[in-house]
């Protein structure tokens, strides 16, 4: 399970977030002391823990405070202090910095203070739970358990299996800086947030001045952590207005599903599903005549209800049968076979262009300076495009093309610092992932990964009942974990390679245990994966692959604890079994330290 999972139990908030998850399903939310259960000890550690692991945690605000500076402060004095500001909150001043979009424009992000970040994080932690229980199922942007793969299967999906060819392309303009505030608080309330003073602080929070442009009137600034759930919750009733129509239709007879989706086609009801990550969304349809009504129609809801505008001009309805459309840098279209059209899905162009200009600047950069660090930078963006687009059906004619489009500066660049040739002895990462055994280059003994060597693998629709604020959704996301090593490589291939050895063998070590903790056998995805010297290094031993192993992140706490309160802890959240606790102990011991009592 995922870090924050293992936390909220370490911090006694999994069954308080079950609790209202629960009740907000059963539209039980009225009379719930919000605000109380935000100002809990436990949830404001809970949050502190949440924000420190951040990558963005070190970076400063407008009182030029980080997470460094609040690490300082004893626990009685966090939580003092976090109670302290919601006496009688004001945020402090947003600090706005701009970043660059891939079409040459500029997207504005606001960085609250850390102090603001840590109250966001507490509210976000406790009214997750209830937005989560009535969220639409198929929006799959800044959601627990949720993907972009998960998207791409769901229109692979409508497209194959209920043969809708016709989709809705609505762009809306600059969603994130026009979101009514007004509007959203009484979305917050319907959802099921129901103390007025936590919504008062959420409207102060969507008021908070922005250092240089003033306070805004409108939008939920991008770069809060609130933000996000914020956005889904503006969007969610578009998602069940359209969901009504058609998908989840209350008809006066009680059918079963599928019967009751033959009973709706026999009227004059037009289909319509939504696919929704963030504000990029489309809906299907089977027809063109019900495509061009759906437009107007979700047009006019946008505008009139929530008070958003479109943009005409990246409006349209497309016939997946002519015309591919891009969706989340993936392009859709259908080809016939035998009787019926299937789904087709490609790279999109323009992502196609910017990868092709970022690995011919990463080729260039290795010239310049090939360094083991800049070695590895080309690797691990190589690899996170294999595990991004790897689910496309021809993904394998698009990694060619850019195999082939780079070839040359690869050439130019690496002739005279490298060799071109079949590998020889590879890591055991290299030889579990490329398999079609590709020429490629070798730098200083580290074999560049295969641009052309790629396969397509299928993207699984999302299960709804994975969730994580219920006993049983818990357990079978731990049961449908994506055991793919590949894509936590991809994940662990960022870390500092400045110790080359400590990095080949740990992900060497990853690769060969197939992602598996050596303790408790549970797989482990990046996040929680540690990878322990069995003797440590300041008792002589090295980085040197048989002394390492890779185990669960508490685990390795566990292994290293010393304080009885500690121990006690740990082993509540993890409850090792006889064997497991036995294998913790065999490695306690080799670290000098007292056995655990079996």
């Amino acid at each position: 399970m995922s870090t924050t999972l293992r936390y909220a139990e370490y911090y006694d908030m999994q069954e308080t977030l079950d609790t209202l998850y629960e009740k907000s399903r059963r539209r039980e939310t009225a009379g719930i002391d919000l605000l109380k259960l935000i100002l809990s000890k436990e949830n404001i550690l809970l949050a502190y823990r949440s924000i420190k692991r951040n990558t963005g945690s070190n970076t400063a605000g407008t009182d030029r405070y980080t997470i460094k500076d609040f690490a300082k402060l004893s626990t009685e004095q966090l939580v003092d202090g976090a109670r302290r500001s919601l006496d009688n909150y004001v945020p402090q001043p947003v600090r706005r910095v701009e970043i660059p979009k891939p079409n040459g424009e500029r997207r504005p992000l606001g960085i609250p203070t850390m102090r603001d970040r840590l109250i966001q994080q507490m509210i976000k932690q406790i009214i997750e739970p209830i937005c989560e229980a009535q969220f639409y199922a198929h929006s799959y942007g800044f959601r627990p358990n949720r993907s972009a793969h998960h998207a791409i299967a769901r229109c692979h999906f409508l497209i194959n299996i209920t043969k809708n060819h016709y989709v809705v392309d609505i762009d809306i303009k600059s969603f994130f800086n026009n979101v009514n505030h007004t509007r959203l608080l009484k979305q917050l309330w319907n959802i099921g947030i129901k103390d007025k003073r936590v919504l008062g602080i959420i409207a102060k929070m969507l008021k908070a001045p922005i250092k240089g442009v003033g306070i805004p009137e409108k939008g939920t600034p991008q770069g809060g952590i609130l933000s996000p759930l914020l956005a889904n919750v503006a969007l969610n009733d578009l998602d069940w207005w359209i969901s009504n129509q058609w998908e989840n239709m209350k008809t006066k007879r009680q059918y079963t599903q599928q019967n009751g989706r033959r009973a709706l086609k026999q009227s004059k009801l037009k289909q319509m599903y939504i696919v929704r990550y963030a504000d990029d969304f489309k809906v299907f349809t089977n027809t063109y005549q019900s495509a061009f009504k759906i437009l107007h129609a979700v047009t006019d809801y946008l505008k009139t209800r929530l008070k958003l505008e479109i943009s005409p001009e990246k409006s349209s309805v497309t016939n997946f049968r002519k015309r591919q459309t891009d969706f989340l840098d993936f392009s859709l279209m259908t080809y016939k076979m035998r009787k019926r059209h299937v789904a087709k899905s490609t790279m999109a162009i323009k992502r196609k262009k910017r990868i092709k200009e970022r690995i011919r600047s990463l080729a260039k950069t290795i010239k310049r300076s090939p360094t083991t660090q800049n070695i590895m930078h080309y690797n691990v963006y190589v690899f996170g495009i294999r595990n991004y687009f790897c689910g496309a059906t021809l993904i394998s004619r698009d990694f060619y093309e850019i195999a082939y489009a780079c070839s040359k500066t690869l050439c130019n660049c690496f002739k005279s610092i490298g060799k071109f040739h079949y590998p020889i002895k590879p890591s055991r990462v290299y030889q579990q992932q490329f398999k079609g055994h590709f020429k490629t280059w070798s730098i200083h003994g580290i074999y560049l990964y295969p641009i052309g060597d790629m396969h397509c693998k299928r993207f699984l629709c999302f299960n709804p009942k994975l969730c994580d604020y219920t006993e049983a959704g818990r357990n079978l996301r731990f049961k449908a974990l994506n055991l793919s090593v590949q894509t936590e490589l991809a994940h662990l291939l960022k870390g500092n390679a400045s110790n080359t050895e400590y990095f080949d063998n740990r992900l060497s070590r990853y690769s060969m245990q197939q992602g598996k903790c050596a303790v408790t056998g549970n797989f482990l995805q990046s996040d929680l994966l540690h990878c322990h010297h069995v003797i440590p290094k300041y008792m002589g031993d090295s980085d040197k692959f048989d002394n390492l192993i890779c185990i669960h992140k508490f685990v390795h706490y566990l292994v290293h604890a010393t304080t009885p309160e500690t121990i006690t802890n740990y082993l509540k959240v993890l409850k090792l079994n006889g064997n497991q606790l036995e294998k913790v102990n065999q490695l306690r011991k080799s670290c000098n330290l007292f056995a655990l009592p079996m």
